[in-house]
């Protein structure tokens, strides 16, 4: 008998001239003007962009639709009166034009809360600070390649929230989640992991305590059968332990678990009741960095119910990586170059640098995110030939190693470029056969680039131009 979604059957049948507001004209949102149009909502669209800011295409849809819109400053002073309102991760529930029309009696929510509230499958959710898409990526390949059908989404994939009517219960869903997305969730995915917890977002978020209270929608919802993956070596992850409802599994790289993954001296190891098994080493992956083998313990903690591990240990044996992470680009007379253009932390950046062993001329700096810089100070010094450093945090980087060399009574080669070309014509002059260029930002991409893939594929196609 062919399956019907009584959920979103019955979602379907109260939209008919519904006052629905849809607030930002990203990605996400994007599929929803279409499914609502099909579904003869009353539309009204808000963006903080001017409409020659957005594109053509969507504005010819607004307009073909014949759907209201408020556009620009100030065009939140118009939500008001509507029943239900979908958000954009970036416009948080705490905004007071949102707050206001909750009270009112309006449902707030986004596409990605209502694919969770819906879902007929399983869904797998993965958040953190760091290795989120790569750990993501990584359970989806083990997940389809064991046979099931997969669908990937929020942060990555595609808008899921649209496509729930081909969604079987047999499939799975896998979802990487910002603490965007996860802020104002009141449902858990049935299986849960985060990566670990350091300061991120400050200047988006109101403070820490509030980005790490996003993080823990991810399993704060989750029933008894609910499976948590924590990071036993973070002291926040590993205290959320204590909150779980469910099932708990642990990884670490520091420390001996009598249950979880750990990884041992470049090798991942399955321990159960203090029995450790041999599962991989490091020497059959393609992936660089002790960060990646912690994903990897991830990702196999995430599919452990699901997949028998040896099948998923194929996966991960071929498995590449992602674009921007780590990822190499090209060798020229002697040196090899790297594109990590998604170090937008200083954590990021530290597991960079730890992932070599040759020297390293490093190409960091971006966008200011209000984040400590002191942390990267020590890898810096201890790691890296020559510094070289761009954009808006380039201040702060280099007031954080200064002081560390002063500490440590040593000098480093330190160079502050005005753009990012001249950056990579420095790094290729100053490097030398057997070191590594390495451009791992360890902040935002916002003051020079479109986004970090963009500042990633620039840094790929000028690095390819070298001669």
């Amino acid at each position: 008998m062919e399956f019907k979604n009584k959920k979103l059957e019955e979602f379907e049948k109260n939209l008919k001239n519904k006052k629905v507001a849809v607030i930002g004209l990203g990605v996400s949102n994007i599929p929803l003007l279409d499914y609502l149009y099909q579904k003869q909502a009353d539309v009204t669209v808000f963006d903080d962009r001017e409409e020659k800011n957005i594109a053509p295409d969507i504005v010819s849809k607004i307009k073909k639709y014949k759907i209201k819109a408020f556009l620009g400053k100030g065009n939140l002073e118009n939500l008001k009166g509507f029943e239900l309102i979908f958000r954009s991760p970036s416009c948080l529930p705490t905004k007071k034009e949102l707050v206001a029309e909750k009270q009112r009696g309006a449902e707030v929510t986004t596409e990605i809360e209502q694919l969770m509230k819906m879902a007929p499958c399983k869904i797998i959710g993965i958040t953190g600070s760091d290795g989120k898409t790569t750990t993501t990526t990584l359970t989806y390949e083990i997940l389809k390649n064991a046979g099931y059908t997969t669908h990937l989404g929020g942060n990555i994939g595609i808008p899921l929230f649209t496509k729930l009517n081909e969604i079987k219960p047999e499939d799975v869903i896998v979802l990487e989640l910002s603490s965007f997305q996860l802020m104002g969730m009141n449902v858990s995915p049935d299986i849960s992991a985060i990566t670990n917890i350091t300061p991120n977002h400050l200047n988006i978020h109101k403070d820490y305590e509030e980005y790490i209270e996003a993080k823990k929608n991810i399993f704060k919802y989750q029933k008894d059968t609910g499976i948590l993956v924590l990071n036993a070596d973070n002291e926040i992850t590993n205290a959320c332990q204590d909150e779980a409802n469910g099932e708990v599994i642990l990884f670490s790289s520091k420390q001996k678990l009598d249950y979880g993954y750990i990884v041992d001296n470049g090798v991942i190891k399955e321990c159960n009741d203090g029995i450790r098994r041999h599962l991989i080493s490091k020497d059959e992956i393609k992936l660089k960095g002790i960060h990646n083998l912690e994903n990897i313990c991830t990702a196999l903690a995430l599919t452990k119910t699901l997949v028998d591990t040896d099948k998923a240990l194929e996966t991960i044996k071929q498995f590449p990586g992602v674009h921007h992470r780590l990822e190499y680009v090209r060798t020229l007379d002697g040196v090899e170059w790297y594109n990590d253009s998604a170090s937008t932390t200083p954590t990021r950046g530290i597991s960079a640098l730890n992932s070599f062993d040759k020297e390293i001329v490093l190409i960091a700096g971006g966008a200011d995110k209000n984040l400590d810089y002191t942390p990267i100070a020590k890898p810096i010094v201890e790691k890296v030939k020559s510094l070289i450093l761009i954009g808006q945090t380039a201040t702060k980087i280099y007031d954080a190693v200064k002081k560390e060399l002063e500490v440590q009574n040593k000098e480093l080669d330190i160079h502050m470029c005005d753009t990012f070309k001249q950056s990579l014509e420095l790094a290729r002059r100053i490097a030398k056969p057997g070191q590594v260029v390495l451009f791992s930002p360890a902040s935002t991409s916002f003051d020079m680039f479109k986004d970090m893939y963009d500042r990633g594929d620039q840094f790929r196609d000028e690095v390819n131009k070298l001669n």
